[in-house]
């Protein structure tokens, strides 16, 4: 057994530039913050980034860290279009890799399970295969003759999630309504990194459902707590929607200033006062 314990920059120090990096969670809804925030401390960039995208591709974004995004959406949620992303794609920052969420899905299966690609019916008769004319269909060798799309792996130098607990071997928990993809973008990558709100001794007692990261997977943990701010941690806290807006209305340059210049507890302190200063 190993204690696989680490900090957010030591995390960051094992990432590189020109790397294929993936980042759990679900548009505005527990995201690797941290880690992210840590990322942007850094000067890593050039990055391929593979995510179901929200405030995690905004920022990499707008501090222009991308060389290219593999998405099925970006999205703050309560707010359709994530600001940052769009305006970084109007000015063609990018390049962008669009895929319909199924043929993402099993693109994270195939790299798993170490497939080139797996079959999917999703994007046939599409604009998904218009729009990415690199996608190739196979025939079932079968009786039936039918045609898929080979949604090919979407393997990953290294991935970052966020989960409610996480013991000091690798083990994660959620805790909230999804589990989102975290696990395979664990199991896709070649190195993988969960932040987690809380460190914990063990899981006696835990729905055995809930454990959905094996330590086998995990190359190092990171206690975080409120590291998946400003998204949603349920049920350890909601998303932070006031803060989110503002996020989204302010320009780059304010916010990053404001939020960005320090480390971690630099960046929950300047929330903490930012909150206090509002008008009641």
């Amino acid at each position: 057994m190993t204690d696989k314990t680490m900090t957010a920059d030591e995390v960051v120090a094992r990432l590189w530039s020109g790397m294929t990096l993936g980042i759990g969670g679900w548009g505005s809804r527990r995201k690797p913050m941290a880690l992210v925030r840590a990322l942007l401390r850094s000067p890593v960039t050039d990055l391929t980034v593979v995510s179901c995208g929200g405030p995690d591709v905004g920022l990499l974004a707008a501090a222009g860290r991308i060389a290219r995004l593999v998405t099925p959406f970006v999205t703050l949620d309560s707010i359709p279009l994530e600001p940052r992303y769009r305006a970084a794609r109007e000015r063609g920052s990018f390049a962008l890799t669009e895929i319909d969420e199924a043929m993402f899905l099993w693109g994270l299966h195939a790299a798993a399970n170490r497939l080139p690609f797996l079959p999917v019916r999703a994007g046939i008769g599409s604009d998904v295969m218009r729009v990415n004319p690199e996608l190739r269909t196979v025939v079932s060798p079968y009786a039936d003759g039918e045609e898929f799309v080979a949604a090919p792996a979407l393997r990953m130098d290294a991935a970052l999630v966020h989960l409610n607990r996480a013991d000091r071997l690798g083990n994660a928990q959620y805790l909230g309504p999804d589990p989102y993809f975290d696990d395979l973008f664990c199991e896709a990558a070649d190195a993988s990194y969960v932040s987690c709100e809380r460190l914990v001794d063990g899981f006696a007692g835990a729905v055995p459902q809930t454990l959905l990261v094996s330590r086998v997977s995990v190359t190092g943990v990171v206690e975080t707590p409120n590291g998946a701010h400003f998204t949603s941690c349920a049920p350890d806290h909601g998303r932070d929607e006031i803060f989110q807006t503002m996020y989204a209305t302010t320009t780059w340059e304010e916010f990053a200033e404001r939020f960005l210049h320090g480390d971690e507890e630099s960046y929950q302190e300047a929330v903490q006062v930012w909150h206090e200063e509002r008008p009641r």
